[in-house]
Formats: C-alpha cells, sequence, structure tokens
C-alpha cells in the first residue's frame, strides 16, 4: 500500500486521465496500514478481557439434586455423570453407541420394532420405565413407535439440529440416555409418534416389570409387578410379592356388572357395594333415596400377571352403556351412574386415555361418553348379602353381555346375559 501512495493517479491510465475525487480517494488510501494496525489492537485486547480466569485450586462445590419423584412412584432426579457412566459401562457396543452418542440403528433392524408381546418398555441404562405395548402402533418408518409414554415425566425433549433441520430428541427423564425423536403425526388421542431405538430399550413381559432399585422408596409401578418378584422379610427368607391389585366400576345395577367381572379370567373376587357418596355405612334403602351421593360399584380384585387393567377398561365399557347419564336401561338414578373409582394416578391416566381413544373412534355412534373418572373416591362399603352373587344364585340374567371374548380373542366361560 506505501507504494500506492506514491503514485500519482491523477496522471493517465492507459490513456485516460483519471477523475479529481479517486485522486483524492488514492491519497488517503496510505492511512489504511496505520488504521489496520491500531484495530488490530483493539481486537486483542477486547480478546483477552474475554477470556474466563484460570480456575483457582479450590474446586467449586455442585448442588446435590432434590429428589424428584413420577406420579408412578419412581425416583427421576438425574442421575450423576458419574453414576450414568457407570450404568453405561455395562452396556453392549449398539447400545452404547445410540444412548451415549445419540447414535440411530438401521431402520426394519431392531429387535422391538415386530414386538407384539403385551409389557414395558424401560431404559437399558438406568431401567425407568418409559413405554408400554398398550400405546404401540406400527408406523411403517422401521423404528419402535407408540403415541404416548407411560409416565410424561419419565421422558424428556431437547431441540436437535444435527441434520441440519430441528427435530425434539426424546431423552430418558433421568440418566439423559437418547432415546429417538418424538414427532407430531402420530395416531389419536395425542397425534405424537415417539420413534425409538430398539438399542435404547429393555422389554419386561407383562408382569415382569421389576422393582425399580434406584428409587429408595418406591411407590405405585416402581414397588414392580414381577409375579416372582422377592422382598426380604423379618427372617431373611425371600417372600413372593403380591400381584394382586383393586379396581371400582360403576354401570348401573351392580348385579349384572359383579357377574361380568366375576367370569373375567384373572380376577379373584368381585363384590358389590356402595361408594362414592358422603353417607357412612349405607343401606341399599339409604342409596336408593338419593341422598347419599353413593353408586352401585362393583370392587375388582384381580391378578395384574393374567389381566390387565386396560383390559378391564375395555370389558367394561363393551359391558354397560357408558353414554347413559345417571341411569342404565330401565334403572334410573344417580346411583346408577357410570363411574370408575381409581386407586393410583396410573389408573387414572389409563382410563381418562382409553375414554379419549374410544371417543376419538366414535365408538358409541359419536355420543358423548359420560363416564366419570374419579380419583380416590372414598371408602368402599360391601353391599347386604342378599346382593352378593346374585346372578350365580337367583339365575336371573341382569343388563349387558359377556366382554371377555371380545377382550381377549377367545372363549371364555359364561354365557350372555338379554340386554
Amino acid at each position: 500500500m506505501a507504494a500506492v501512495a506514491n503514485i500519482d493517479l491523477s496522471r493517465t491510465l492507459h490513456g485516460v486521465r483519471l477523475p479529481p475525487t479517486l485522486s483524492t480517494l488514492a491519497r488517503h488510501m496510505r492511512f489504511i496500514p496505520s488504521i489496520v494496525s491500531f484495530l488490530a489492537v483493539i481486537g486483542c485486547t477486547a480478546l483477552l478481557a474475554c477470556t474466563p480466569p484460570e480456575p483457582n485450586s479450590t474446586p467449586m462445590t455442585t448442588k446435590s439434586a432434590t429428589p424428584t419423584q413420577s406420579q408412578s412412584g419412581y425416583d427421576i432426579t438425574p442421575l450423576s455423570p458419574a453414576t450414568v457412566k457407570e450404568l453405561a459401562s455395562k452396556l453392549d457396543a449398539e447400545s452404547y453407541r445410540v444412548t451415549q452418542t445419540s447414535g440411530t440403528e438401521a431402520a426394519f433392524c431392531g429387535n422391538l420394532l415386530d414386538n407384539k408381546k403385551q409389557g414395558t418398555y424401560a431404559c437399558v441404562v438406568c431401567g425407568l420405565p418409559l413405554f408400554s405395548s398398550e400405546h404401540k402402533f406400527n408406523s411403517g418408518t422401521g423404528w419402535p413407535s407408540f403415541y404416548a409414554p407411560v409416565d410424561p415425566a419419565h421422558v424428556s425433549t431437547k431441540s436437535d439440529v444435527s441434520h441440519g433441520i430441528m427435530r425434539s430428541e426424546i431423552n430418558c427423564a433421568r440418566c439423559t440416555a437418547h432415546l429417538g425423536h418424538v414427532f407430531e403425526d402420530g395416531p389419536k388421542p395425542t397425534g405424537l409418534r415417539y420413534c425409538l431405538n430398539s438399542a435404547s430399550l429393555k422389554f419386561y413381559e407383562k408382569g415382569a416389570l421389576p422393582l425399580d432399585t434406584i428409587t429408595k422408596n418406591p411407590t405405585g409401578l416402581a414397588r414392580g409387578e414381577a409375579a416372582m418378584a422377592s422382598a426380604t422379610n423379618a427372617t431373611g427368607a425371600a417372600t413372593p410379592m403380591s400381584t394382586t391389585m383393586t379396581a371400582y366400576f360403576a354401570g348401573g345395577c351392580f348385579w349384572g356388572v359383579e357377574h361380568w367381572f366375576q367370569i373375567c379370567p384373572g380376577v379373584t373376587t368381585a363384590v358389590s357395594g356402595y361408594m362414592g357418596g358422603t353417607t357412612a355405612n349405607p343401606t341399599y334403602r339409604d342409596v336408593c333415596g338419593h341422598g347419599t351421593g353413593h353408586a352401585e360399584v362393583v370392587k375388582v380384585e384381580f391378578d395384574s400377571t393374567k389381566v390387565s387393567y386396560r383390559q378391564l377398561l375395555e370389558g367394561f365399557f363393551i359391558m354397560h352403556d357408558p353414554t347413559q347419564l345417571d341411569r342404565q336401561g330401565p334403572d334410573v338414578g344417580d346411583q346408577y351412574r357410570s363411574a370408575i373409582f381409581c386407586t393410583s394416578p396410573e389408573q387414572v391416566a389409563a382410563a381418562k386415555s382409553y375414554i379419549a381413544e374410544l371417543g376419538s373412534a366414535k365408538s358409541f355412534g359419536g355420543m358423548q361418553i359420560v363416564t366419570q373418572v374419579v380419583d380416590g373416591g372414598g371408602k368402599f362399603y360391601p353391599a347386604e348379602d342378599y346382593h352378593q352373587d346374585y346372578v350365580e344364585r337367583s339365575g336371573r340374567p341382569c343388563h349387558g353381555s359377556n366382554p371377555w371374548p371380545q377382550v381377549f380373542g377367545q372363549a371364555t366361560k359364561g354365557a350372555a346375559a338379554p340386554h
């Protein structure tokens, strides 16, 4: 540039005389080297000012995470990097690649893509239940797909732009293992498609989900559902963990509802009674007087390794008409209302989800389902003895029909009663 300053550009260039303005510009150009040097000094000074200071010899203390428990009873407090590293070290090469480096398995190659068994899909790293066979569907994409997680708190999402497009990555909320991605092109009722890598999951058949070892005080599903899971008793001997669960259903006259649940495979007992009101120890006459607020309810105890709560729901919505408000056929009154009294958050979620499915499918001719889903419902009061096993003792049919062949896809004991 110094040479440029010594050239008189006011003279002709290839026979053309330069205008005075360009000549003036050329004279000012001799100052550019100095300006560039000055700016370089300023830039370096600013860069040094933004450089973080060297860490001192005293390490920073990290505040421990506050324990968090999901509605399913699991401790979903984020695990420390050291714990995740230890758990991940036990994985096979493919599961490690997928979960720890955000890898993706080849389409149509995952071992869980065509899995048709009933059960739960858990995180392969930390064992947290993530998805259920009840929400699995064939998306045709080549990866296991679900329209909802077992518990929304068990799955976290974050933005992913690794391939030049914006996607929502899904991770295990407890150990941050990479699972796959979620898209808004799934089926009803959620409209979501959770696209998973088989390598990120471990499948437990229905009834075999174990006790969660990370949760210190497990409740609900975290206590495990395995039929042969054991807990140590006071003597040190192993005792089988009970798989008996309880559900409460109201669908009109309890004679018929009790009968159909009694013949359901996996149901151990079905008892007629009253629930959902405010009067203690009500009688049948009290309930019929419409002043107690109670409904005619059937208490169902069942073996969760033989019949799922979802299957009980399916049968319940076949054996009665959930579109009739405060009545069932000729029986009229609030004691004959359609209701589900839930014993856990999992039952509440399952009941609401299934009702949404039925509504979306217009299963009752598009008519509104008026079934109440009640979290709890208060104390259950067994009905008088003459109401128990009424259909079996009297031989008199009641409303509804046998739903279990349709639910299980095979014949079950018990004959259908006329509507």
